[in-house]
């Protein structure tokens, strides 16, 4: 039984994740994701490393830009397969892939006025990598899964999804392959979540594998605990309330707003800070929240609670959630400490940058950090500048004279801990781990953690890397 792996993304990188099965003429893709590093973006506009008509089916971890976002792409290019995954992620997919397009005709209409102004020439006019209508042109491709159901994929190759928590919808894959009474099983994480994480159920465990694929966002380090966040949330809105100053926080409109949200709500019941206003400042992290309300069934048990005893998150007394550019503008004018919720996650575009603008000088003020900064985005550079530090936002230099709190453990995804403890309920050591979706060091470095704390056969691939399995 052969069958051929190609790491066509998030090999030795934290995103483009892409990865293709080759098995008894089917092709299939778990992922197609956008690259978002700097010194990576480039790679989105390469060739995918296979026929885009060849592929027969996509199957979607989750909604993650960096998961979904070139879909788009390998569907203009020539895909007409079907898109697998739950309705969830399907929902939250369609809005961030619509988004994405319209950023990208935004960018390239920006870059396009740019060398008009600067004189520059170029041989052929810029084009966006997508746009707003490639994105919409996907939507009736999918076709949604239940969890644990047995989807058919091809002769001797299925699928089955299960829970993931990462994020709303986030699945874990397990794919079977079978031919001539022999059946080999690969696991792919996509992202993978924390045990105990609000809102969401614990990932799904599995006793046995031959193959799996892991992430390692993390791989090199590990979370404090979700107690220790909420803390630390507590003391940075005091902190900043009596200075007098505002709570920015760039955050990730699928997940990572709601559970800001959910932490905040806890604490304003307990009455363990002041009552301020919070504003929810990202179009797309309010329709998402609109999905969340749709899929009570995706509750963790406290959420479920919460929201039968008329306590949700999601409309807590000072909550506003904003979706107009002049509603946005208008936040800018009001006195007092109140906190700010804003994408995108990274600082890398969106309505963050502006708030940014208006508070990343003031001492008064505070920058929470609530996800991963990838290297080379802007989050990662203000993450990491010493006090009075100049940083480049939107064309300008600003002084960094905040208090630039970093929550590390809101994190979705598990640290090298908790993903050994994850691996370790298989009953027998799988065949092979692939370790995929982490930088480089933090890529390798759990590599060597996982050979040291169970002597598997663990192997970080490269980029475009083929291997064949049996």
């Amino acid at each position: 039984m052969d069958i051929q792996l190609r790491f066509l993304g998030a090999a030795e990188s934290v995103t483009g994740s892409r990865h293709l099965i080759e098995f008894n003429h089917s092709k299939i893709m778990i992922d197609c994701g956008l690259y978002q590093e700097r010194d990576l973006q480039s790679r989105n506009w390469e060739d995918f490393g296979v026929e885009p008509a060849e592929v027969d089916a996509i199957l979607l971890t989750h909604a993650h830009l960096d998961h979904c976002g070139l879909i788009p792409k390998l569907v203009k290019e020539g895909f007409k397969g079907k898109i697998c995954c739950t309705g969830a992620t399907a929902e939250i997919a369609k809005i961030v892939m619509a988004d994405s397009g319209k950023i990208q005709e935004e960018d390239a209409e920006y870059k396009r006025k740019r060398h008009k102004r600067q004189g520059i020439k170029k041989d052929r006019p810029v084009e966006a990598l997508y746009t707003q209508e490639d994105a919409m042109a996907v939507f009736g491709m999918f076709q949604t899964v239940e969890y644990e159901q047995v989807v058919p994929l091809g002769d001797g190759i299925e699928a089955q999804f299960y829970e993931a928590g990462h994020i709303f919808g986030s699945s874990i894959i397990k794919v079977t392959a079978r031919l001539d009474g022999e059946q080999r099983t690969i696991l792919f994480t996509g992202d993978l979540g924390r045990i105990g994480k609000p809102i969401l159920k614990d990932p799904a465990v599995f006793d046995e594998a031959d193959y799996v694929f892991i992430e390692s966002t993390y791989g090199d380090r590990v979370h404090t605990s979700l107690e220790d966040t909420k803390e630390q949330l507590c003391k940075a809105v005091n902190d900043t309330f009596e200075k007098g100053g505002n709570l920015i926080v760039p955050s990730f409109s699928i997940e990572r707003s709601q559970e800001v949200l959910y932490y905040m709500n806890e604490l304003l019941m307990e009455d363990r800070i002041p009552h301020i206003m919070t504003f929810l400042d990202s179009p797309m992290a309010v329709k998402v929240t609109e999905v969340f309300k749709k899929h009570p069934e995706l509750y963790d048990k406290e959420m479920t609670q919460l929201v039968l005893h008329h306590d949700s998150p999601f409309s807590f007394d000072g909550l506003k959630l904003v979706q107009s550019t002049r509603e946005s503008k208008a936040i800018n004018h009001i006195k007092g400490t109140i906190m700010i919720i804003a994408g995108s996650g990274m600082c890398t575009g969106g309505r963050v940058k502006h708030h940014l603008v208006n508070n990343i000088s003031r001492p008064e003020s505070s920058v929470l950090f609530v996800g991963y900064q990838a290297v080379g985005t802007l989050g990662r550079i203000i993450s990491e500048s010493q006090p009075g530090e100049e940083v480049r936002i939107l064309g300008q230099h600003f002084p960094v004279n905040a208090s630039i709190v970093p929550v590390h453990g809101f994190s979705a995804h598990a640290d090298k801990v908790e993903m050994l403890t994850w691996l370790q309920n298989l009953k027998r050591p799988p065949r092979k781990v692939f370790v995929v979706h982490g930088e480089k060091t933090a890529a390798h470095s759990f590599k060597d953690y996982l050979i040291e704390k169970t002597g598997w056969d663990v192997m970080v691939p490269k980029y475009q890397d083929v291997v064949k399995i049996d």
